[in-house]
């Protein structure tokens, strides 16, 4: 079995609503690009990456000469011939290896009839648990405004209604720290018996850090997830706030994992399987945590359904696992995949059985979404449509006024 060809096509597919964070905002869609890796048996292996609402697919076309002829079964040699750990210092292509592991991966699975989470080790659950992932939003057509508490409260209501949600986590960075501590106490008060979680995306001071951590400790905690900036400032707030520490910005490779265990700043690593460039890695981490007793906990970057099958075969096979999944599924309005998207039922997203990754192109709705990419072309994920000219600091000292209206 070898690669004989590369398709890659850049899809929008709308959002129930524009969807706010400390660094700008998802403009009320998804930009991701779906990559189609076949091969001379007729098999076909399916990846997916995002790129902060910019399509990829100039890029994944460009690496067909790389891979022309390449056994997908080799894996370790995907890894060097894309991402070589010097050259990747002036091309860094880790989340373009990404994409084609999984579609390498589903190409194996497929090739003998097994799902992927065999070929990780067998699956030790039948389905994986999510938080709600609740974000400050902007109001749309079909979709209200979340802005206020009682906004956001009524909003976890409805998702845990329709979805079953009992770990609730708020994106925050927005506005000022005093009034996110607010709309959190809100949740908590709201929810009782439920977890809880906070994540500013690093934009806090050490003092705004500290103050906040300290004013949640009494509450149903899973982590305070990047309330600063980088490793040793977490250790700093670690070391006097009596609330488990999480990241996804910091702990994204070998080496800072590593850096972590010896100066330990996060206590729950958040494994990204676009960001650490696949599932496998993805695995590998896990072991190291288990090892070291870090907690883990299965990170989201803006999936469709291609991506969230990796996420669902990951959390099969991970005995560590012992946090729910964060995903913006959810917010969706629909997917690119046979059957539209997957469903939860009681919080939970059954992991799928099929060959490969279990999930297959819908291509009506690829090419449906694939117009509408060519229709609104990409957006700045770094920018917030609701305030031109504004752009993120960190530590952020210029967040949104919660009084001023959509």
């Amino acid at each position: 079995m070898k690669i004989v060809d590369i398709r890659a096509t850049t899809v929008a597919v709308p959002l129930e609503a524009p969807l706010r964070h400390s660094n700008g905002a998802h403009w009320g869609r998804f930009v991701r690009t779906i990559v189609e890796v076949e091969t001379d048996n007729g098999l076909v292996g399916l990846g997916e990456m995002g790129g902060g609402g910019e399509g990829a697919s100039a890029a994944f076309r460009g690496l067909l000469d790389y891979l022309a002829g390449h056994d997908p079964f080799q894996l370790e040699a995907l890894r060097f011939k894309i991402a070589n750990p010097t050259a990747s210092l002036y091309n860094n292509r880790t989340q373009l290896l990404a994409a084609l592991e999984f579609a390498c991966l589903d190409l194996i699975g497929q090739h003998l009839g097994v799902p992927v989470h065999d070929l990780l080790g067998g699956k030790i659950r039948e389905s994986v648990p999510f938080a709600s992932y609740l974000f400050f939003r902007y109001q749309s057509e079909g979709a209200a405004e979340v802005r206020t508490p009682d906004q956001l409260v009524e909003h976890a209501r409805a998702l845990k209604r329709v979805h079953g949600f009992t770990v609730h986590k708020l994106k925050g960075g927005v506005f000022p720290p005093d009034y996110e501590l607010e709309c959190y106490k809100a949740l908590a008060a709201a929810f009782p018996g439920d977890r809880l979680r906070f994540d500013p995306n690093a934009v806090l001071s050490m003092a705004e850090g500290l103050r906040f951590g300290r004013a949640i400790e009494d509450l149903d905690n899973d982590y305070l997830e990047d309330p600063v900036l980088g490793l040793e400032g977490l250790r700093l707030i670690r070391e006097r706030v009596n609330v488990p520490l999480a990241t996804n910005t910091v702990v994204v490779n070998f080496e800072q994992l590593a850096a972590n265990v010896l100066r330990r700043g996060a206590d729950v690593v958040l494994l990204d399987t676009t960001f650490w460039g696949g599932i496998r890695p993805c695995v590998k981490a896990a072991a190291v945590c288990e090892t070291f007793q870090l907690g883990v906990a299965v990170h989201s970057s803006g999936e469709l359904g291609i991506q969230l099958a990796t996420m669902l075969h990951l959390g099969a096979v991970l005995p560590n696992l012992t946090y729910a999944a964060d995903a913006h599924y959810h917010h969706l309005v629909d997917d690119v995949i046979t059957g539209g998207k997957l469903a939860y039922r009681d919080g939970r997203i059954a992991v799928p059985d099929g060959p490969g990754l279990g999930v297959r192109l819908d291509r009506e709705r690829l090419e449906r979404y694939a117009e509408l990419y060519r229709e609104l072309g990409g957006y700045p994920y770094d920018r917030d449509p609701g305030r031109p000219g504004w752009y993120a600091q960190v530590p952020n000292e210029r967040f949104a006024d919660p009084e001023a209206g959509p």
